[in-house]
Parts: structure tokens; sequence; C-alpha cells
């Protein structure tokens, strides 16, 4: 069934003007997620052959979800490449006889399958409309850096760190930005007030610490969205954008940012059966793990579990949602983060961000 075709419901991407939407099979997933990035808005690629035959597409969401699969991203990206795509004729497209409801984006080919264009649909626009950066830590790891200012004006690259933040918040287009402060708060709100805000910025001051997500419950009732919440001592160049998409996408109630962290054992690990018997050793092996990023998109609904009046931290509210049935998601972030909560990782932060 066609929609109406006054008001048509994708845009057409021409690509022989725009090869940035197709890659070969063979390219890593790495050098995908780079093109995929240049592309952007449209989050996605159409994995032609040498004769520009769709073999496949691939998505953000479908190389997020191989790194979930310990994929290495140096291997080819049609190990994560949807092989049976949806794909439309042109006489199809011609006619205005398709309608791209469960994607975004339909590859359009000709009788011998070679692709002729891409018609793209949002799903959802891709904006947050309001976030609430965590900011009233003591930063008490740091020792002497935050004994006379808070963690999140602290220097890197000579902006404090809450300066990056805000920046790539507004550079997202968010127009609503809550900032919850405690310690040294007025520090914070002289730097706000003294800004040259983009977005309407609010202080949630917390006259006791609420913990990492008690703050969520000051924030206005009725909300007609989901918040983003991001840790105020957290630097990153996530894709909000993506991040966005891909919340949407799943039909998640909550979808945590996870960041890869590696551990470096400097012994042999001994490998064994049940029975003690040795099968192996790992000399000096190297373990990568998944962890909590200090970034979330969560729905009113689980918003709504944040008991009021007392302190709560982010596990327990997730452990909450788990328990009341809600669907929470992870969203594996390859892009640049750094948490700067010890002081070597704040002069890692200032080293990279310099260069």
């Amino acid at each position: 069934m066609a929609e109406d075709s006054a008001t048509p419901p994708y845009g057409i991407a021409d690509t022989a003007s725009n090869d940035l939407l197709i890659c070969r099979p063979g390219a890593t997933i790495r050098e995908t997620l780079a093109r995929i990035e240049r592309a952007s808005p449209n989050l996605f690629q159409v994995v032609l052959d040498d004769e520009r035959r769709v073999l496949g597409t691939v998505t953000d969401g479908d190389i997020r979800r191989a790194m979930l699969a310990s994929m290495d991203l140096d291997e080819p990206v049609s190990g994560c490449m949807n092989t049976s795509p949806r794909i439309a004729t042109q006489a199809e497209a011609d006619n205005n006889e398709v309608v791209i409801d469960t994607s975004f984006f339909l590859p359009v080919v000709d009788a011998d399958g070679r692709l002729v264009r891409i018609l793209t649909r949002q799903r959802h626009d891709g904006t947050i409309g309001r976030v609430l950066v965590m900011a009233g830590g003591f930063g008490r790891r740091l020792g002497d850096h935050t004994k006379q200012r808070p963690k999140p004006l602290l220097e890197v690259a000579d902006k404090p760190v809450l300066e990056h933040v805000l920046s790539q918040l507004e550079k997202a287009g968010i127009p609503e930005v809550h900032i919850a402060v405690h310690y040294l708060a007025d520090q914070i709100a002289s730097f706000v007030d003294a800004r040259a805000n983009q977005a309407d910025i609010r202080l949630i001051n917390e006259t006791e610490p609420l913990g990492t997500a008690g703050a969520l419950g000051q924030l206005p009732a009725n909300l007609d969205g989901p918040v983003l919440v991001i840790n105020g001592d957290v630097l990153t160049e996530v894709d909000l954008k993506a991040l966005t998409e891909f919340h949407f996408r799943h039909g998640y109630d909550g979808t945590v940012g996870a960041a890869p962290y590696e551990v470096d054992i400097p012994y042999g690990v001994l490998r064994h059966d049940d029975s003690g018997l040795l099968t192996g050793v790992d000399e000096k092996p190297t373990y990568q793990y998944l962890v909590a990023g200090g970034i979330y998109l969560l729905s009113p609904r689980i918003i709504g579990l944040v008991p009021p009046d007392r302190p709560v931290d982010m596990p327990e509210i997730l452990e909450l949602a788990k328990r009341a049935g809600f669907r929470l998601g992870i969203f594996p972030v390859h892009e640049y983060w750094r948490d700067i909560g010890r002081p070597d990782d704040l002069k890692s932060a200032h080293d990279e961000r310099k260069s």
C-alpha cells in the first residue's frame, strides 16, 4: 500500500553522487564505522560487490551489536552485515509502491540487482529534549585537585570538563539541560551564569547528596520523552543521534552507554578443568570488558521508579527497572571516552585532547 504521494515518507539519496552510503564486503568494521560517521545523519551502509549488486546492509546498531559479541573491529564488515535486507525494485519505487516502516532506509535495485538509489526515512528525529548532567560529587579520588574546585570545573585542554560536556550537548541540539550540583555548587552556578549558553540550563541543588541517580527525582513531572543522563566527569564524543536511534529502534525503556575497558594481567593465567587438572597457560593476557560509561537514556517510566526521599545510585534504579520488566539495552561506545575520576585519568584526558 502506497502512502499519499503529496506527503512522501522518504527522501532520496542518489548514490551516484553520494558514495559515502556504500561500502565493499572486504572493508573492515573500523573502516565502515568511519564511513558511517562521515555519512551522518545516515547511520548505515549498503554493501555492494564489484558490479554494484547489493550483498547486504550494515547499520551503526549492527556494528555495536557485533561489539557486544566481541567481534574485532579489524574483521571484515561482511561478518556483521544483514545478508537479507529488504530491497525494492526500481519499478516499485517509481510507482510509489513502497513504504519504509520497519527500517529507516531502503535500497532500490534494477532488474539485475544493481543499486540504483536509496530511499531514506528517519524513524526518529534523533534529538533528545532534556538532559541531566550529574555534577554534584566530591571527587575525592582526585585528591588535592578537588579541594578548592569541583571536579566538573577541572580543566582539560584549557577548558573546564563541564564546558566540554555542555558544548557537546548544545552541538547535538539539546534544548534543556539540568545540572545536579552539591559540592562547591556556587562555583558551578557562577560558571553557568558567565557562560554564553545556547541551551536552557537549570541547576538542581542537592541540599544533601542524592547519589548517582537521586537527582532524577527532582526533574519536572509529566516528562514527555526519554532523558539523557550523563556524568559530569566523563569526556566523550559518543554519537548522541546514534544512541537515540538505537534506543527507539529496539524499543528500549532504558539504554546504557558502555565503554570498553582493558585489564592487563602481569602474570601467566592458569586454565584448568573442574578437577584442577592444568589445561593451559595464558601468558600476561589482556581482558576487555564493557563498563558502565556514565551515559544513560531513560524513559519517563524508569525515572518514575526513582524514590523522591532518599539517595539512590544508578545500579539500583537499573535493577528496579529489570525487576519491573522494563527493557534495558546496552549501547557500546566505540567513540572517544574518558572518565577523569583519578589523577592519571585527568592527565591522560588533557594529553589526548591537546593532541
